[in-house]
């Protein structure tokens, strides 16, 4: 399956490929906001295609990419189980609480829970 523009809950959603490249560079990050131009409003990433030094708050790589979808005014979600990175990461559970209380960057474990999120704030 390749990357995949949809509609979900009214919104359109880029939802990447699991199986596509990992995003290990800010241009990985910079590459899936271009592919959202095609018409997306949202890019759900799965957590499995993320560098491991997205996790790790002090290597500042989560930092820029959030905020790369923050300046293309595209929200971003993070779709699947890193549980054991928050549990890891005091900094990383404040992170993705105060992530998933905004409107830009949510950590969703599955596209179910995307979909309630996006019915919520339509």
């Amino acid at each position: 399956m390749a990357d995949v523009l949809e509609e979900r809950a009214g919104v359109q959603v880029l939802l990447c490929d699991p199986n596509g490249p990992p995003i290990a560079t800010e241009q990985d990050a910079l590459d899936l906001i271009g592919a959202a131009f095609a018409g997306a409003e949202v890019v759900a990433v799965p957590a499995s295609r993320l560098d491991e030094r997205f996790f790790a708050l002090g290597t500042r790589f989560a930092g820029d990419v959030m905020q790369k979808f923050v300046n293309y005014r595209l929200r971003l979600a993070i779709v699947g189980d890193i549980s054991r990175h928050v549990e890891a990461s005091s900094a990383l559970r404040a992170l993705v609480q105060e992530s998933n209380s905004s409107g830009h960057v949510w950590f969703v474990p599955d596209l179910d829970a995307l979909d309630a999120r996006l019915r919520a704030v339509a």
